[in-house]
């Protein structure tokens, strides 16, 4: 193994360090239970992961931008009691998925004004709207909503071209999001945004505008979640919808390398993040591991997030500091060399 190889691999490693991680539980797992890599499973998790895929896109361009929002849940919840009723009193499914997504835009409108307009934090902000939106739901329907069409649980458990429908939202969120970060001035304005807030503002750049539009995106993505989730349950409970929902999309986050203090993190990255607490769910279930436990390692992956987020930035410096000192040491070699001829 040369030097360069070994640079390159250990930069690799520490660059994705999750993937390395689920690479080795899904392999873990499928020696001991046979069953993780098998098509049906497969598809169940897939399934699973993308309504929180849905949800977990706009709120990593939020964290990346340098603010929270942590009443998907509850703004999931909403959305589908939306669905439900909304299906059960005109018989429209897709009335009800439009009715669903506009009811998590009012909470995002919400949370928008109160953050960027009013200045609020947006921590506490969207703290509030976690019990409120579920407050809401609950107000509209006391009990659960049920006996849904095939037409609407279609957008929950259908697939085409044996590609589940709530898999394909995703992907094209994911890679809509991608582009929107990497192509486009707005993207790196986020980016920008996040770094240094007033620095963006003294380059000309809309600190208030952006995040303003991407909790309108992120409420009315928890708004679809939620008829989503609705349609493939074929019920709305309003109190256990959507759950602590919050805190796996700001898991999935965080473990797809976005940085909580804003200004780093990509699309690849939630992927990664998404599919990691998909599997590790879905394994640990597998593995007959009691409910309890497994949230408590949900609560695990979350501080292990965090501590990679915080790791990986403190050996990338270290990383760039050798790079650095190593290049300066060849251009001494260098100009020592050229002053001798």
């Amino acid at each position: 193994m040369n030097r360069s190889f070994a640079s390159r691999l250990t930069h690799g490693v520490i660059n994705n360090p999750l993937v390395v991680l689920l690479v080795l539980m899904v392999v873990a797992v499928q020696v001991v239970t046979g069953a993780q890599l098998n098509p049906a499973n497969l598809r169940g998790v897939f399934l699973d992961v993308s309504v929180i895929a849905i949800a977990a896109v706009p709120v990593a361009m939020l964290v990346i931008a340098g603010y929270m929002d942590l009443s998907v849940g509850s703004t999931l919840a909403l959305g589908g009691v939306t669905a439900g009723i909304t299906l059960r009193a005109t018989g429209s499914p897709v009335l009800a998925i439009v009715l669903a997504v506009l009811a998590g835009a009012v909470v995002g409108l919400v949370n928008a004004v109160l953050v960027t307009v009013v200045g609020l934090s947006s921590f506490i902000t969207t703290l509030g709207m976690l019990t409120a939106a579920r407050g809401v739901a609950q107000l509209l329907a006391p009990l659960p909503v049920s006996g849904f069409d095939a037409g609407f649980t279609a957008l929950g458990i259908g697939a085409v071209a044996g590609i589940p429908v709530p898999a394909i939202i995703a992907a094209v969120l994911l890679l809509a999001a991608g582009a929107f970060l990497t192509l486009t001035p707005a993207g790196r304005h986020v980016y920008a945004i996040g770094v240094n807030r007033e620095a963006a503002y003294l380059s000309g750049v809309a600190i208030r505008r952006i995040p303003f539009v991407l909790y309108l995106v992120s409420g009315s993505a928890a708004g679809l979640a939620g008829a989503i989730t609705a349609a493939r349950l074929n019920s709305a409970p309003a109190g256990q919808l959507g759950s602590g929902f919050e805190l796996a999309v700001l898991t999935a986050v965080l473990l797809g390398g976005v940085a909580l203090t804003g200004g780093a993190g990509n699309m690849g990255g939630v992927l990664v993040g998404v599919l990691f607490m998909g599997m590790l769910t879905n394994g640990l279930t597998l593995l007959g591991v009691p409910t309890f436990w497994q949230s408590v390692a949900s609560g695990v992956a979350l501080i292990l997030a965090i501590a990679i987020s915080v790791g990986t930035q403190i050996l990338r410096g270290r990383l760039v500091a050798r790079d650095a000192q190593r290049i300066a040491r060849q251009a001494a070699v260098e100009a020592e060399a050229a002053a001798t001829r």
